[in-house]
């Protein structure tokens, strides 16, 4: 048997949209940006064992330190994986940190559940250097 099953979609094309959106935002140091690919009430997890962050007020407060700490920030992604309404990837951010100037490079994978066209929850596994 090939193929999607009977009723599916594939989550690629939208999970790479957002995926997109989103390190688009994280690289211009874009608050709204980022905001804009989750759903209102979403949850927002930084590593496994963070707690989670739900809604946007939550969000933006976690996402709005971006631009007082981190410049020069370019962020990317690789393949999108999907299956059913989750989709993941890799991903990659290097920035200079604003206070010493000292470059860091993370990577790490995203793992998002959607709802409708946005993220419902995110999930990130991170390691820097």
């Amino acid at each position: 048997m090939t193929g999607a099953p009977a009723g599916s979609t594939d989550a690629r094309p939208l999970g790479r949209t957002l995926i997109d959106t989103f390190t688009k935002g994280w690289s211009k140091a874009d608050v709204a940006t980022i905001l804009s690919v989750f759903t209102d009430d979403a949850v927002f997890l930084e590593t496994p064992f963070a707690e989670p962050m739900t809604g946007h007020d939550a969000i933006r407060t976690y996402w709005a330190d971006v631009p007082y700490h981190q410049s020069e920030i370019t962020a990317s992604s690789g393949e999108i994986y999907a299956a059913g309404p989750w989709f993941s990837t890799e991903f990659k951010v290097l920035f200079r940190r604003r206070r010493t100037g000292e470059w860091v490079e993370a990577r790490g994978a995203l793992f998002c559940e959607t709802a409708g066209d946005k993220i419902s929850e995110m999930r990130m596994y991170w390691q820097r250097r």
